[in-house]
């Protein structure tokens, strides 16, 4: 069975333009199927939510609709799906929730491998109520994150542990799971961030031992809608700050201001696609299951295979390449490279390929910890080469190539 890239590279609209994208982790392009919600929504009678009437209605609708499809693309409950402007902003209101719970002499455990969303927020609420921050650290030469080291990270007035599912430069894939049964050992919340990791490969928040687990839609083809995924009777223990007539109910209580419905709509509908990457994935697992969470898993599987296979040729061609520097080598990652060219800036890697209408990233991408371990912060940071399911081999050969160039 072989992944239809080409059927894939149909349902967006905008690789007509010629340009091989490897920015994705930084920002996906929309499948059509979303930006067709998101219009039919504008030009339809979709009002702000009440019973009264018909469009107010429709407005609940599409909000709980886009609940239950982010519920099951990562295998949580709808009712403890809540929305914001993004998984950094959303992160911050969870952070500035649980510390106002937290007293001087708690310790909150972060990690050196995370996006800054996931470090920042939780320092600044630590701070503000006088806990203590550890660090956990990663080996700056595999980009491992050792789960042992927990072992003497966390302890009873441990109250949060913060690490991501997949570092957004590296791709290393942390075992979550084993650092989460470690701090609820201790009795300690896990916050994971989930936003590089759920577009590259089926997502189970249970599994993961996640009590929360952020996601942005713009990573995985759809609008720029952030998610924080929790059990809902977790969620009835925090209390954010809200408008006194507002909703005091779960999820609502989270979510301040009139909901982005028409965007809303967009993120069911990216969560559809996505369940219809690999069709005939999901008819071979022939167990009769084909519920949407069903169709997710076998379709993010499938699309994983096809992306690790694309760069284990990426990897292995820059690793040829004379001057070429690849940062890490975990055993476990997303499909993402992070390397320098020898005798030129990060940027002007970036510049040359972009002439040749190839999209990569440089600098830091927000990895400010992670780039400070690997000592090239402040020397512009590398080279970021993202794969994601709607590349194809083609935009492999051409970043070699374009690459190559510069090695000579």
């Amino acid at each position: 069975m072989t992944f239809d890239i080409a059927r894939v590279r149909e349902r967006y609209p905008a690789l007509a333009e010629g340009f091989a994208h490897f920015d994705a982790a930084a920002g996906s392009l929309v499948a059509v199927g979303s930006s067709d919600a998101i219009s039919a929504v504008t030009r339809g009678a979709v009002a702000n939510k009440t019973m009264a009437f018909a469009p107010g209605r429709r407005a609940y609708g599409i909000v709980e609709e886009a609940r239950a499809a982010v519920a099951d693309l990562v295998g949580g409950a709808s009712a403890g799906v809540v929305f914001g402007p993004s998984a950094t902003a959303l992160t911050y209101l969870v952070a500035r929730t649980l510390g106002d719970t937290w007293r001087p002499g708690d310790e909150i455990v972060l990690s050196r491998l995370d996006h800054d969303a996931n470090v920042r927020p939780w320092a600044q609420a630590a701070a503000g109520a006088g806990a203590v921050v550890k660090w956990a650290e990663f080996n700056p030469v595999t980009a491992q994150l050792p789960a042992d080291q927990y072992g003497e990270l966390v302890g009873e007035r441990t109250r949060l542990v913060a690490v991501t599912a997949a570092s957004n430069v590296l791709g290393t894939r942390p075992d979550v799971a084993a650092i989460a049964a470690r701090a609820h050992q201790a009795g300690a919340l896990v916050y994971v961030d989930g936003v590089h990791a759920t577009p590259h490969g089926p997502t189970d928040v249970a599994a993961l031992g996640a009590d929360f687990y952020a996601t942005s839609a713009y990573k995985w083809s759809g609008p720029h809608i952030g998610a924080v995924i929790a059990a809902p009777e977790l969620l009835e223990t925090l209390h954010p700050d809200k408008l006194a007539p507002s909703p005091d109910t779960v999820p609502l209580r989270f979510e301040t201001g009139t909901s982005p419905f028409a965007d809303l709509a967009g993120v069911t509908a990216a969560v559809d696609h996505l369940a219809a990457l690999d069709p005939a994935a999901a008819a071979a697992q022939g167990t009769g299951d084909d519920s949407r969470r069903a169709r997710l898993l076998a379709s993010m599987a499938s699309a994983e295979a096809h992306e690790l296979e694309l760069f284990a040729a990426l990897r292995d061609g820059l690793e040829k390449l004379p001057g070429v520097t690849l940062y890490g080598r975990p055993e476990r990652q997303t499909a993402t490279v992070f390397f320098n060219v020898a005798g030129f800036p990060p940027r002007a890697v970036a510049e040359h390929l972009a002439e040749r209408r190839i999209n990569v990233w440089s600098g830091h991408n927000y990895a400010w910890e992670a780039t400070a371990v690997l000592g090239i912060r402040d020397s512009g940071g590398a080279v970021r080469a993202g794969l994601v399911h709607y590349n194809d081999r083609s935009d492999v050969d051409r970043l070699l190539e374009a690459v190559a160039e510069l090695t000579g």
